[in-house]
């Protein structure tokens, strides 16, 4: 019986330990202003406590997202116009992003920013575009699988700095 009472205990003050260590952030401290200037006032959100857990949550997995693939990124989709695991998969992709870049100047279409990816085992790809839905990459999608009959949408970590530039 003391045994099970010690184990209970035990168990109880590690969870509680796991619980405060989870971070936990409100909507008001996200959303919270640091000037003070003359005529602003005050807002106050009346909202179920629940969204707050939801908003707590997905801020720890896109940190989890920034420590495992160490960049900034959200999910959104590229345009993948190579992929191969080919011997000469190295050469060809290089040629396939120049052949691209001068199809498709930056100046012409800066959202079509390109990316030469290597993923293990030995596969190369190059991807291109910084999309947020895949509704504003299938505008796109049209007009590169035109010329790269290979594109496909997938769907991928795109850059926040990239996105910032507009």
């Amino acid at each position: 019986m003391i045994k099970r009472l010690i184990l209970v205990t035990a168990l109880l003050g590690f969870f509680s330990i796991i619980v405060r260590s989870q971070t936990f952030v409100t909507t008001a401290e996200l959303f919270k202003r640091t000037d003070s200037s003359a005529g602003t006032g005050q807002l106050n959100v009346i909202q179920d406590p629940a969204l707050d857990t939801l908003m707590s949550r997905y801020i720890l997995s896109n940190k989890n997202l920034e420590e495992k693939n160490g960049f900034t990124g959200v999910e959104g989709f590229r345009i993948q116009i190579y992929n191969s695991s080919e011997r000469n998969a190295k050469t060809e992709s290089g040629k396939v992003r120049q052949e691209f870049m001068n199809e498709f100047p930056e100046n012409q279409y800066p959202e079509l920013i390109t990316y030469l990816i290597f993923a293990e085992p030995a596969y190369w790809k190059v991807r291109v575009g910084n999309f947020r839905s895949r509704t504003e990459a299938t505008r796109f999608f049209l007009i590169v699988s035109k010329k790269f009959k290979n594109a496909d949408l997938v769907p991928d970590i795109i850059n926040l700095q990239d996105l910032n530039k507009k």
